[in-house]
């Protein structure tokens, strides 16, 4: 049971985002706010887990004591991270801010530094500020392996960051924000750090397993970076929501946490798995092609979760296989 009940999600409209939000109207007597500028996930993302209103004026923002405490009441407010106000204004109330809006991925990052810099900085401050301003009780930031960069794993919180990729150099950016507003302002922040997040509602997004079952589904060939032998720690989003919930609970503030499987899984093995599934599922041929490996990719990642499970009471209870065929579940009946 979540106790605080007034919660802002930016990226809401995203993977993680609506996954966050259902749980949250599913578990009921939540007022929530969301900003997105909707450049991944859209308006019928977010219709498809709930009912919303869209607050077109943010000059005019609906207070939380409007609502009973027995009902479930949804707000988007279509805007930019970066937009200082707007920031400012959808904060006031808010008793948990869940910063998951930013430039993802390393491929974005390394093909525009400056307009990743921009949007994962600038924006992570933005609501770092709007949380110390309004007394927001906790501030969860969405960080990755990235800051880690090459280092023999598994990853753990005690490694020195060695950023490979501008993206990585961002999210470890916002780590440091985070723990300063911690350690000046005593704002109760937490950086989690996702593993490769997979699952139900990712038809938008663009990490392997979710490009993979899209593909694969439309008689695509999979593409992999590079031999294949790369390795990632892939976690399903259930798991994922957990620690979301459980950091926005415990008296962790300042800390970080890697948020994975504890498991290595080559993409090799990511790529057969689906395979063997949509070939199972649909009886069609799904063939397999290497490319030139990509800049600022990692060769292993994968996570040493053990702070998480003795701070938080956080573990994985996905395994791998019944994750896929779960999100394979998802991807087919959209096909449908």
């Amino acid at each position: 049971m979540v106790s605080y009940k007034n919660w802002l999600i930016t990226g809401g409209c995203g993977f993680i985002g609506t996954n966050l939000i259902k749980k949250l109207v599913q578990e009921g007597g939540f007022y929530i706010r969301i900003v997105d500028n909707l450049s991944v996930g859209t308006r019928d993302d977010l219709r498809a887990i709930c009912k919303f209103d869209e607050c077109k004026s943010h000059n005019i923002i609906p207070s939380p004591a409007s609502v009973p405490p027995s009902e479930t009441f949804v707000t988007l407010f279509v805007g930019d991270i970066l937009d200082e106000d707007l920031a400012l204004k959808v904060a006031q109330g808010m008793d948990v801010i869940v910063h998951l809006a930013a430039n993802t991925g390393v491929a974005p990052s390394v093909e525009n530094p400056r307009m990743d810099c921009r949007v994962n900085v600038l924006g992570t401050l933005n609501y770092l500020e709007a949380a110390r301003h309004n007394d927001v009780k906790r501030f969860i930031f969405a960080s990755s392996g990235a800051p880690i960069g090459e280092v023999t794993p598994p990853i753990h919180e005690e490694i020195v960051p060695h950023p490979v990729s501008p993206y990585g150099a961002s999210k470890l950016a916002g780590e440091a924000y985070c723990s300063a507003y911690f350690k000046t302002f005593g704002l109760n922040t937490v950086a989690l750090r996702f593993g490769n997040v997979y699952g139900p509602l990712s038809k938008h997004k663009n990490s392997v397993v979710a490009k993979f079952f899209r593909n694969a589904l439309q008689g695509k060939t999979l593409e992999i970076y590079g031999d294949g032998s790369q390795t990632r720690d892939f976690i399903f989003i259930d798991d994922l929501l957990q620690a979301i919930l459980l950091a926005s609970e415990k008296d962790v503030g300042g800390e970080v946490f890697q948020i994975a499987t504890f498991r290595e899984t080559t993409v090799n093995e990511i790529a057969y798995k689906i395979k063997d599934i949509v070939e199972e599922a649909l009886g069609i041929k799904v063939n397999i092609e290497h490319k030139d490996p990509r800049l600022g990719d990692v060769k292993r990642n994968y996570s040493d979760t053990s702070k998480a499970k003795k701070m938080l009471g956080w573990e994985c209870r996905w395994d791998l296989e019944h994750g896929l065929r779960a999100t394979a579940k998802w991807f087919l009946e959209l096909r449908k």
